[in-house]
């Protein structure tokens, strides 16, 4: 994989003409060559095995560059591309964009973001959103590849001071797909970012969020829905970094597992030394509707602080008993009875999302999951 990996981005690197750009896509093609990708012998990987990925041959496209000024480069230098192989790949291969907010600005139509990798080939999308001052807006981030394919994508996320911004993020790749993801946010004084983050599809996947604080009052939601089934395996890696006093995160991820698939959460919130009165909620709740299915979770908090208000837990099991045994006593058929259960399950993520086209889509999708209708 790194081999053909390397041949690939010989006759990629051949074409940059920015000088710039071209250094940052080798420092970060040797980082990954340094790196390799990650293993299970790696503890933040150790419920997630790559390997059948990188067996794969990708034909790989990228390279593209949009709207990228000068002062752009200085944020894209500090992504965090030694995260790991993939991340490194990301940004070696990156298809460029930057999208900016303009100070005091409320643009009330969503702004559009898709992604459809074809058959056998590598894609690498690499976002920089940079909400100004006082703006406020709508990021929709879609993934959508129809075959078995190799999805490397990041965003990076700037909220200046009293920005607001929501984002929402739906993947909903082939079974046969694989995909990996990077979110990075940063948070300035009185700032907002509301994201909710939709994993339907893909073979494999995963998804790393980071979130930091850097001022305060500071607030970010960042929740989610993973809803499995076959073999798939998701895998979310959370950070929270409250490194400034006076800031609120708020967490809340569930999973639905049928069949024989498999879910990772993984989330970690810091409060740093300095960082009083913050108030951290964090939840991972699981619900299992195969004896074969599994899920490893791992709500984390770190304080370095008396004067905070923080709490994190996870559950994971079946459907409750009472709960059908009172839609069965109403004459509902057990079948239905327990679709209905899922169905509100899961919907307290999805009612999260303010747009009604893409509501109505997921609504359809989680029914069609469940072989029902409602």
């Amino acid at each position: 994989m790194e081999t053909s990996f390397s041949e690939s981005f010989r006759e990629f690197i051949a074409k940059e003409t920015d000088p710039a750009i071209r250094t940052l896509r080798e420092n970060a093609f040797a980082e990954f060559t340094a790196a390799g990708f990650p293993t299970p012998k790696l503890e933040d990987w150790k419920y997630t095995n790559a390997a059948p990925l990188v067996s794969g041959q990708w034909s790989v496209t990228g390279g593209q560059i949009e709207d990228v000024a000068d002062p752009d480069l200085e944020l894209l230098r500090r992504f965090g591309s030694d995260r790991n192989g993939f991340a490194a790949l990301n940004s070696a291969f990156a298809d460029l964009k930057v999208i900016r907010i303009a100070k005091e600005t409320s643009i009330a139509e969503p702004i559009e973001l898709a992604f459809a990798a074809d058959e056998n080939t590598a894609i690498f999308p690499h976002i920089l959103v940079i909400a100004e001052t006082g703006s406020k807006a709508t990021i929709v981030e879609s993934y959508d590849s129809t075959a078995k394919s190799f999805t490397n994508t990041a965003i990076q996320i700037i909220v200046e001071d009293n920005a607001s911004l929501t984002h929402y993020r739906v993947q909903r790749d082939s079974p046969e797909a694989f995909h990996y993801g990077v979110t990075e946010v940063s948070l300035g004084s009185g700032s907002s970012y509301d994201s909710t983050n939709i994993n339907l599809g893909g073979r494999l996947s995963r998804h790393d969020i980071d979130v930091k604080f850097t001022a305060e009052g500071g607030e970010a939601w960042v929740d989610g829905l993973y809803m499995l089934n076959g073999e798939q395996h998701s895998d979310t890696h959370s950070i929270i970094d409250h490194t400034v006093p006076n800031c609120k995160s708020h967490q809340n991820y569930k999973g639905v597992l049928n069949d024989n698939s498999r879910g990772v959460f993984n989330g970690k919130v810091f409060v740093r030394e300095n960082a009083h009165g913050t108030d951290a909620q964090q939840s991972n709740k699981n619900l299992l509707l195969s004896n074969d299915a599994r899920v490893d979770t791992k709500p984390q908090l770190e304080i370095f602080n008396d004067d905070v208000k923080c709490a994190h837990g996870a559950t994971v099991g079946q459907l409750e008993e009472e709960e059908l045994f009172y839609l069965l006593t109403r004459g509902l058929p057990e079948v239905l009875a327990k679709n209905l259960l899922t169905y509100g399950f899961a919907e307290e993520i999805i009612n999260k999302i303010k747009i009604e086209s893409i509501k109505k889509d997921l609504d359809v999708a989680v029914l069609n999951r469940l072989g029902a209708e409602i």
